[in-house]
C-alpha cells in the first residue's frame, strides 16, 4: 500500500535527507542508494569499512543509517553499539541492518546492538517502505542505560520475524508509570556501574535524570519533581568538575529510589 501513498512519503521525506550506507560491496550499496532517491529526494553516501562509516557519520550527521548485518571489514552490529555509545550528534539516528541470513539469532542480535530495523535480501520497494515509515513516522521511545543504548527493544517488532517479539504489547506506547519505573532502574544500575564506565553512567544517569524530572511535572507530584531538579544539579556539577564521589551519588539518589518498589529487582533496559 505504501508504493501509492504520496502523503506517507511526504510526510517521512524530511526526516530522510542525508542517508548513509555502510556496505563494503559497492554495487549493493549503489543499488540501494539508487532505490531511495527513486522514494524520496536527499541525498545519499557510501561507507566500506566500519571505521569510514563512523567517521563519515561525523561528517554529514545522516537522518538514517543502512548497514550490512556481516562483511569483511564491516560488522552491523559493533559499527551499531560504537555509534551508540559514542559521542557523535547522530548518535540516536535510525539505524536499519540488512542481510540475507535472517535468522532469530540474527535479529534479536541486531536488536540488542541498538539498531531500529531489520530488514532481509533481497527486499522489495515495500519492504523497504515499511521499514522507513517505522523509523520516521513511528518512532520508538530512546533507551540510554549502561549495558543498552538505543531504542526501546519492548517495541521492537522486526517484519521478518514473527516470534516472540510479535506481543501486542511490543507496538503499544509504554505507560507514564512503566517509564518511570525503568528510568529509576536505570539510575540504580548507573550508579553501580560508575566505578567501571563512568562516561556512560553519567549520560544514562543525566538522561533518566530529565526523565524523572519530566514524570514528576506530569504526574503533580512536586516531590519527585523537585528530587529530579536536585540530581540533576548535582550531575551538571558532576561534569563539569569531572569526576563521581560514590558516597555523594548515593545520597543524592536516594529521594529518587525512594520511588521505586522494595521488591522490585529487575535489572533495567
Amino acid at each position: 500500500m505504501f508504493d501509492n501513498d504520496a502523503k506517507i512519503i511526504q510526510r517521512m521525506a524530511p526526516m530522510l535527507q542525508r542517508v548513509l550506507i555502510a556496505d563494503p560491496h559497492t554495487a549493493n550499496a549503489r543499488l540501494l542508494g539508487e532505490l531511495i532517491r527513486t522514494t524520496v529526494r536527499c541525498q545519499v553516501w557510501a561507507a566500506p569499512s566500519t571505521d569510514k562509516a563512523l567517521k563519515l557519520a561525523g561528517s554529514i550527521e545522516p537522518d538514517i543509517i543502512f548497514v550490512e548485518m556481516s562483511a569483511e571489514g564491516l560488522e552491523g552490529a559493533a559499527f551499531t553499539r560504537k555509534l551508540r555509545r559514542g559521542a557523535l550528534s547522530c548518535r540516536q539516528a535510525p539505524v536499519i541492518m540488512m542481510t540475507s541470513q535472517a535468522t532469530a539469532a540474527t535479529i534479536l542480535a541486531a536488536r540488542d546492538a541498538g539498531v531500529h530495523e531489520f530488514l532481509r535480501k533481497p527486499f522489495t520497494v515495500k519492504d523497504l517502505l515499511r521499514r522507513l515509515e517505522a523509523v520516521t513516522l513511528r518512532p520508538r521511545d530512546w533507551i540510554e542505560a549502561v549495558d543498552y543504548v538505543g531504542p526501546d527493544r519492548r517495541r521492537f517488532n522486526s517484519g521478518d520475524y514473527s516470534g516472540p517479539l510479535k506481543r501486542r504489547a511490543d507496538t503499544r506506547p509504554t505507560p507514564d508509570s512503566a517509564r518511570t519505573s525503568q528510568a529509576l532502574k536505570i539510575v540504580r544500575s548507573a550508579i553501580a556501574a560508575v566505578g567501571k564506565d563512568p562516561v556512560q553512567a553519567l549520560r544514562a544517569l543525566q538522561t533518566q535524570g530529565m526523565e524523572l524530572q519530566k514524570a514528576g511535572v506530569k504526574a503533580s507530584d512536586m516531590k519527585l519533581t523537585d528530587a529530579a531538579i536536585a540530581f540533576n544539579r548535582y550531575l551538571a556539577d558532576v561534569e563539569r568538575t569531572g569526576g563521581f564521589d560514590a558516597a555523594e551519588l548515593e545520597r543524592r539518589a536516594a529521594p529518587l529510589l525512594a520511588y521505586l518498589p522494595r521488591d522490585d529487582s529487575a535489572v533495567a533496559a
